[in-house]
């Protein structure tokens, strides 16, 4: 499975419905985020928190963007990220007890822990979505 559209199927699948249901993000949610970690949020990073960023699934908890609150809030995420040394370069996706995935300039994911990259990537955050975020 590669296709952007059979992920999403996928996902959507193996979501788990919290006791309290998160909300997908309006564009109006998304151009605040920008404007908050001053990043541009494009391509598929941006399709995928317009899609999939209401749903949990196993573990790994993506950042989110309509909910300043939540511990997975972007802003949060990407300040306490950069503060840790991530470079500015890279834009955490999703944090881990021991690091953070991350987008890099070309939309490849990466990990990243322990200040620096581990060298597992991802061409794609649809990739990284089947093989990590649904088996997590």
């Amino acid at each position: 499975m590669s296709d952007k559209e059979a992920v999403i199927e996928c996902l959507q699948e193996h979501h788990q419905p919290p006791l309290v249901a998160l909300d997908l993000p309006d564009e109006d949610d998304i151009i605040d985020v920008e404007e908050a970690i001053y990043v541009q949020i494009r391509g598929d990073f941006r399709d995928f928190l317009l899609e999939v960023s209401d749903l949990v699934i196993g573990s790994l908890e993506p950042v989110t963007v309509t909910d300043a609150s939540s511990h997975t809030y972007l802003p949060e995420v990407a300040s306490l990220a950069w503060e840790n040394g991530l470079s500015r370069e890279l834009l955490p996706i999703c944090q881990t007890p021991s690091g953070y995935y991350c987008l890099d300039m070309e939309d490849r994911v990466i990990y990243w822990h322990d200040g620096k990259q581990n060298g597992d990537e991802w061409n794609s955050i649809w990739s990284w979505a089947e093989k990590i975020w649904l088996r997590s």
